[in-house]
């Protein structure tokens, strides 16, 4: 157990799965699932078991996932790029938005490399950045 440092196989197919409730939980019965129940937990999974549930979500996840995980990474990311238009940032121009969501208190990285979660945060973050400046006016 604990053998497994990068989890970046798992949330590779994982990120990719339509979900109508709340990820967490999926990811915890899934695990749940390969362990016979023994843990919820990533990191208490054997190598094994980690294995055979990657390899088993990486066959569920087919074109059609895929597609249905662009579409939703497109709204998202058009809803933030609203929001940081509202707020001033010219979304005209992709340096001036990649160096706004690259500050360590907006997103930490470049717009492009944010995926639907970070994206999602961003939009909330900046709805508030804007209803915060809104109010002190």
């Amino acid at each position: 157990m604990g053998q497994i440092s990068n989890y970046h196989r798992f949330y590779a197919s994982f990120n990719r799965l339509p979900c109508g409730g709340d990820r967490e939980d999926m990811k915890e019965s899934l695990v749940s699932s390969y362990t016979n129940g023994r843990t919820t937990s990533l990191r208490e999974m054997s190598e094994a078991e980690y294995n055979a549930m990657c390899a088993a979500l990486e066959h569920k996840v087919t074109p059609n996932a895929r597609a249905v995980y662009i579409q939703e990474r497109k709204r998202r990311r058009s809803s933030a790029l609203h929001q940081l238009q509202l707020y001033g940032v010219d979304t005209t121009d992709w340096n001036k938005v990649n160096a706004f969501c690259e500050q360590p208190r907006i997103a930490g990285k470049p717009f492009r490399d944010l995926d639907c979660e970070e994206l999602e945060a961003l939009t909330r973050k900046m709805r508030a950045i804007i209803r915060k400046r809104d109010n002190q006016q």
